[in-house]
């Protein structure tokens, strides 16, 4: 038989500007990650990668829209304009929520969905 034919691919590694425009690109598309990896001729797990980075820069980029999740031991009251809170939450902006003791879950729960949304 005769000498295989090796394909040799040059590899390049892509800037952090060509990596999010090639990942907003991909989102745009509306193809699955297969089809977009197939007509970029790139590898799927080279698309997840650089995802992936883009998500970990967008977080340490987006920091005052994280939520941060707590844990609180031993509470205490807070007083606020002359009467104890059982927490207060200081949103950037100035926006603060004051939750009594014996608050509605439900209620705090739809008031966080809008404070996120907005």
């Amino acid at each position: 038989m005769g000498k295989q034919n090796r394909v040799q691919r040059a590899y390049r590694r892509r800037s952090p500007a060509e990596v999010a425009e090639l990942v907003a690109e991909y989102e745009s598309s509306g193809l699955s990650p297969t089809a977009f990896c197939r007509q970029k001729g790139m590898n799927r797990m080279t698309l997840q990668a650089y995802q992936l980075r883009q998500q970990e820069a967008a977080v340490g980029t987006a920091s005052e829209k994280r939520w941060l999740a707590v844990e609180v031991r031993g509470a205490t009251s807070v007083e606020v304009g002359g009467g104890a809170s059982g927490l207060a939450v200081l949103l950037p902006g100035g926006c603060r929520i004051e939750i009594g003791h014996g608050f509605d879950a439900d209620t705090l729960k739809r008031l966080l969905a809008v404070v996120e949304r907005g």
